[in-house]
């Protein structure tokens, strides 16, 4: 077992040299390559100051480079960062600023894009762009440079698995990201699960769907790595087009897949799949967002030899329960478990009352401890003695234990089924209504592709309910439609009185549906269409 994760690189290309590690935009490396290029990165960084513990941001979007810094850093004793490409750019100067990035790897135009001040708060800039290897300004390095370092071993740095390997940015409830501190142990906690779970092996074929900067990418990389498998890394404007994209899976034989559901929905919905382009698929990976059960069941029904699995979890513990999907059971089913709790770790639900939820139909909020949670977020002492808390439920000794927000059911075969956030709990007329039932509701109707349900504040009745929803065909279902069908399935007084159709919803950097855009375009009068 590794300790530290550049070790899985370090074993793999040992033992596989010559075999394709990483693909990405027509172009592949060799385990070799990537060990030796990592080495020479390394080193790279530490002349440029990098030491134990100092974070490094990678600024730029996927590709072969993008796996080589991440090991890099890693290797030269730092923290690496993933700044997600697309986001604006105060938001990227904001994350450098906050866990004071000094070296970042990038290219040449997005250095550019930086305001000055963040520019010049940078010691040095590694470009990865080929056009600039004669260099652009002070403290500006080549990607070319990385021939002059040593390639046959990485430096000498003294780690132990509870230092930290990587922060993630994630949105925080008071407007600016949060950044998610992981070590070595919580990544390699849910990697070696992986590996046993799904039979990882070098003749796998993991995609990279995930952006780096999202902690499902921890999955595609790690594990192929760890492996001696291939990472086939999915670039941003490849995962726009879903033809293009399951051509991508039959053409490089895709064995493992692992996306947030709706990346699977649009191949099922826009894509044209055919079980037998891809023959190679074993096994389909889903987390990050509720997957609708009418386009579950189709998948199922689609791919009735490809293993189907639910990951649930926050960045904070990565994957902490799991569900394989039981074929047996869909047909009847109208909601999918969140599962049982991986090995090495628990969870257990806890009640208004304080108590450790032991009956089934008994909801409360999920909490997790074991070697995968957190030690917190990067300069925030105050949210991470809210969230990161002593398991007051052990009295023997001290340990940290993270409460996710989330409200879970326990059912009679031990599976928790998630109900919904903390957070998105609203109060109206009195009741207590969770979002999410709403949401499933509205999806439920053969005619809705997409939906969200978003609550408006009102000093009549607390708050009003309103529904933003994306039809399969434009005009094709009318809002009293949708108001008497979900009467079939929720309560009254949790039927949206608002509906407004869209083509589509608004999705964040992670491809899930931003509803806090959704909610501050609707608190701001934007026109309701009913």
């Amino acid at each position: 077992m590794a300790y530290m994760l550049q070790q899985l690189l370090t074993s793999s290309a040992a033992r596989f040299p010559e075999r394709e590690a990483v693909w990405a935009r027509g172009r592949s490396i060799t385990y070799r390559e990537l060990e030796t290029r990592s080495n020479q990165l390394a080193h790279l960084l530490q002349q440029c100051g990098v030491k134990k513990g100092d974070r490094v941001g990678l600024f730029f979007p996927k590709c072969v480079e993008s796996v080589i810094s991440m090991f890099a850093v890693l290797k030269a004793g730092g923290v690496y960062v993933p700044l997600d490409p697309q986001a604006p750019v105060e938001r990227i100067g904001y994350i450098i600023g906050n866990c004071g990035i000094k070296v970042l790897i990038t290219q040449d135009e997005r250095r550019r894009s930086l305001d000055l001040a963040t520019r010049e708060s940078l010691a040095r800039c590694v470009v990865i762009d080929q056009a600039t290897e004669s260099g652009n300004g002070t403290g500006v390095l080549p990607w070319s440079a990385l021939s002059d370092y040593p390639a046959s071993h990485p430096p000498l740095v003294t780690l132990t698995e509870t230092d930290l390997a990587y922060i993630l940015y994630t949105s925080g409830s008071t407007g600016r990201p949060k950044g998610v501190m992981l070590s070595h142990q919580n990544a390699l906690t849910f990697v070696e699960w992986c590996a046993v779970k799904f039979q990882i092996t070098h003749e796998d074929r993991l995609s990279n769907h995930a952006p780096l900067h999202f902690d499902l990418s921890v999955f595609d990389v790690y594990n192929a790595i760890e492996a001696g498998a291939t990472v086939y890394l999915i670039t941003e404007e490849l995962a726009l087009f879903p033809t293009t994209l399951a051509k991508f899976i039959e053409n490089h034989k895709i064995s493992v897949w692992y996306s947030v559901p709706s990346a699977l929905v649009l191949l099922l919905l826009h894509a044209d799949l055919k079980a037998e382009k891809l023959a190679n698929l074993r096994t389909i990976l889903f987390a990050g967002e509720v997957f609708p059960m009418k386009y579950l069941k189709q998948l199922a029904e689609l791919l009735p030899d490809v293993e189907l699995d639910n990951l649930y979890g926050p960045t904070e513990t990565n994957v902490c329960t799991f569900y394989k999907v039981d074929r047996g059971r869909l047909a009847s089913m109208d909601k999918l478990p969140i599962g049982i709790a991986c090995e090495n770790t628990e969870v257990f639900a806890v009640n208004d009352r304080d108590e450790i939820v032991t009956s089934p139909g008994e909801s409360g909020e999920l909490y997790v401890r074991g070697p995968s949670v957190t030690c917190g977020y990067w300069g925030d002492i105050e949210k991470t003695n809210k969230m990161v808390i002593p398991n007051r439920f052990q009295k023997n000794f001290e340990e940290k234990m993270y409460r996710t927000g989330d409200i879970v059911t326990l059912a009679e075969d031990g599976n928790y089924y998630f109900v919904g956030r903390r957070d998105s709990m609203i109060k109206s007329r009195g009741y207590r209504i969770e979002l999410g039932e709403i949401e499933c509701a509205l999806l439920s109707h053969p005619g809705v592709r997409e939906a969200a349900a978003i609550a408006i504040a009102d000093n009549l009745v607390g708050n009003r309910i309103k529904a933003i929803v994306a039809a399969h065909v434009a005009e094709s279902v009318k809002a009293a439609e949708l108001q008497q069908h979900c009467a079939t399935r929720i309560p009254k007084y949790m039927i949206p009185e608002l509906i407004e159709f869209r083509e589509s919803l608004p999705k964040t950097s992670t491809g899930k549906v931003d509803r806090v855009q959704l909610s501050r375009e609707s608190q701001e009068g934007v026109a309701v269409t009913q």
